[in-house]
């Protein structure tokens, strides 16, 4: 939060709360909302029970066989209603449901009136009202309906409500409870088969719960064979056959008996099985399945609004705390995984447990979490590419860009350890600097010395060195590690002359107002270090420790005495693959006992006498005389070369093979 801006944290709290409302009210958000109906149907379908058929509730329907048979459309035939409820009426059903709609006039009603009249098992006449059902009810129908229920009065015949829920063309829920219409079919029913109300579904308006039969697997409808419900066209009641009535008898006794139409394209709604079985069912089927949902005492238990904000909440929540877990994308992937999995199957196992899950969020949970997390990860992102290019840049004052790079990708780099490693290894130094800036002003000093090791530095980083330390106005630089390359000897050489052009460089663009800035020295060596991050837990340094870097400190020192401004070690020298080195000979450094064999870059050094310098050289140890007479040559052809001059003055103080010790 500290490294985001004003704008980024405004950003990503408004995405933070859209994904908390997303999570909270994807069902009312177009699309997202048909997201929500299709996973519900999905988890309905998945898990709804499997039973046997059904033997409390008998359907008896109007096919389109019994339209074929009776000749008669639409409206159904009442005159067949009034014989099949004359036959039914004494076969001992618990109750009568007659979902069909008497809203219009036809010959068969003073028939049907007088049977209904006569009724002694309590029976339930389909009603809906122009208020409610405006799409399926006109105000002439409502007045016939009403006209032919007063007709009814004082008889056992009373109405009911046949209204059903149909939000986005399914029917997934029980009807709202409007106070003016009479109780709902399968309500009255139950309560009139009970004896009285059933309070366990008083109110209820929770989702539907149904069932498949079993070995029924949403395949094609022709492919089941046993229906949940068992159906008797209604054409049979019109027999006059003994045995046929004695075998309807079985079929209704004892049970709870629905009336209406089974007709193909007439009546025919959508359930939350029909997206994955294909197959619409009869309204007379619902409220067949809403019966036998209270028979069972299969109340759903339902999901509280503050229930649904505390998910929406947690969801949001885990979502921006899971992106800010730094770890590698193939070890936090399962982490996020599980997370989604967890979220995405709670619908699931609340739905298996017999809780009400219609209006709770699935796909909505989901969707959040994604925004959220893409919200969050995207500020840290942000934020972090600040932190890693200030990181960058401050490392990129002492790494090159691609070492500092894979640090910042591999930050356990940076652990308190070290190992061995072969270094090419430049030490400068300025000379006479010390005793400069006791005559100079502390800001004068500092403004020099900035300037002077910005110069160096910069010389560095472009050859892919790493920049060690500063000691005073000695820059002390490697290459090798942390990351070694084929042309790290190169690089370093080239830099290492690179750098004393640039001390000569300063030295000529500083003030000539101010005392004289000595030259550049520069030594080169190849060897073995200890490499890595010492220190503590507060303070680390990534540095080279070991005797090469001593060695490489002593010939930058050993300028001085050979006449020379940047020299190297053999070992240096020949791992360079540069052709431009001459020999100066072998000499002991101060403080040691081994010799060494130093070089100095010449770039414009005639080849010829540099094989004479060679040859010369070679001739040190055995013939003293010799070798002086070929360098007296040599140092006639180039008579200002002072290193040259030098060399001539240790090979004089030689005594026999005595090397030349510095000090």
């Amino acid at each position: 939060m500290r490294s985001a801006s004003r704008r980024q944290l405004t950003a990503t709290m408004l995405m933070l709360l859209s994904a908390l409302l997303i999570a909270r009210f994807s069902w009312y958000i177009p699309v997202v909302g048909d997201a929500e109906d299709s996973l519900y149907d999905l988890r309905s379908f998945l898990i709804a029970p499997q039973v046997k058929q059904d033997p409390r509730v008998q359907i008896v329907a109007y096919t389109d066989q019994t339209l074929i048979n009776v000749k008669k459309r639409s409206p159904l035939d009442r005159g067949l209603l009034a014989r099949a409820l004359r036959a039914i009426d004494g076969m001992g059903a618990k109750a009568i449901g007659i979902d069909v709609l008497i809203d219009q006039p036809q010959d068969e009603d003073e028939q049907l009136i007088a049977t209904l009249r006569a009724m002694k098992t309590p029976t339930f006449l389909a009603y809906i009202d122009l208020a409610t059902n405006k799409d399926d009810m006109k105000y002439e129908q409502q007045v016939y309906l009403q006209s032919f229920l007063r007709h009814l009065g004082g008889s056992n015949v009373r109405p009911a409500s046949v209204r059903l829920s149909n939000a986005q063309g399914t029917t997934r829920v029980w009807p709202e409870i409007v106070p003016s219409l009479p109780p709902l079919l399968g309500r009255a029913m139950v309560s009139a088969g009970h004896g009285g109300e059933d309070r366990t579904f008083t109110g209820y308006t929770g989702s539907i719960r149904y069932r498949r039969v079993i070995g029924d697997a949403g395949e094609d409808a022709a492919k089941v064979t046993t229906p949940l419900f068992s159906e008797v066209p209604i054409d049979v009641f019109a027999t006059n056959s003994t045995e046929m009535m004695a075998m309807l008898r079985q079929q209704i006794a004892g049970r709870y008996v629905l009336i209406g139409g089974d007709i193909v394209d007439t009546d025919q709604v959508n359930t939350t099985l029909t997206a994955s079985t294909g197959r619409t069912v009869p309204g007379i089927d619902v409220h067949a399945e809403m019966i036998a949902q209270m028979l069972d005492g299969a109340r759903m238990a339902q999901i509280a609004d503050w229930q649904r904000w505390a998910v929406a909440a947690l969801v949001i929540l885990a979502a921006a705390t899971t992106s800010l877990v730094e770890a590698r994308i193939w070890k936090a992937a399962p982490f996020f995984l599980a997370q989604l999995v967890l979220i995405g199957g709670l619908p699931f196992w609340l739905e298996h447990s017999n809780v009400d899950t219609y209006g709770t969020p699935a796909f909505g949970w989901v969707a959040g979490w994604i925004l959220a997390f893409l919200a969050v990860s995207s500020a840290v992102r942000a934020s972090g590419a600040v932190e890693r290019r200030f990181a960058q840049d401050a490392l990129g004052k002492y790494l090159p860009r691609d070492i500092a790079q894979e640090i910042i990708d591999n930050p356990e780099r940076l652990t308190l350890s070290g190992s061995k490693r072969e270094l090419f290894i430049v030490f400068s130094d300025l000379e006479g600097f010390t005793a400069l800036s006791h005559q100079l002003e502390p800001e004068v000093v500092a403004r020099l010395l900035n300037d002077y090791l910005d110069r160096l530095s910069a010389v560095v980083l472009e050859h892919g060195g790493v920049v060690d330390k500063y000691v005073g106005d000695a820059v002390v630089a490697f290459w090798g590690a942390p990351i070694s390359r084929p042309d790290d000897g190169r690089k370093a050489a080239l830099a290492g002359y690179a750098m004393w052009k640039v001390g000569e460089e300063f030295r000529k663009s500083v003030d000539s107002t101010l005392p004289p800035i000595g030259r550049t020295r520069v030594g080169q060596h190849f060897g073995e270090a200890v490499v890595g991050n010492f220190g503590g837990e507060r303070r680390i340094q990534y540095t080279a420790l070991g005797d090469a870097m001593n060695t490489a400190s002593r010939l930058e020192a050993a300028n001085k005495t050979l006449g020379t401004s940047v020299v190297a070690s053999r070992e240096f020298a020949e791992r360079s693959g540069l052709d431009w080195w001459r020999p100066l000979g072998s000499i002991v450094l101060r403080g040691r006992a081994k010799p060494v064999d130093i070089f100095e870059p010449a770039p414009d050094f005639p080849d010829a006498d540099r094989v004479r310098l060679t040859e010369a050289i070679s001739l040190i140890s055995q013939e003293p005389s010799a070798a002086l007479a070929e360098l007296a040559q040599i140092l006639h052809d180039h008579p200002n070369d002072t290193a040259l001059a030098k060399l001539m003055e240790r090979t004089r103080e030689l005594e026999g093979d005595v090397t030349y010790v510095l000090g």
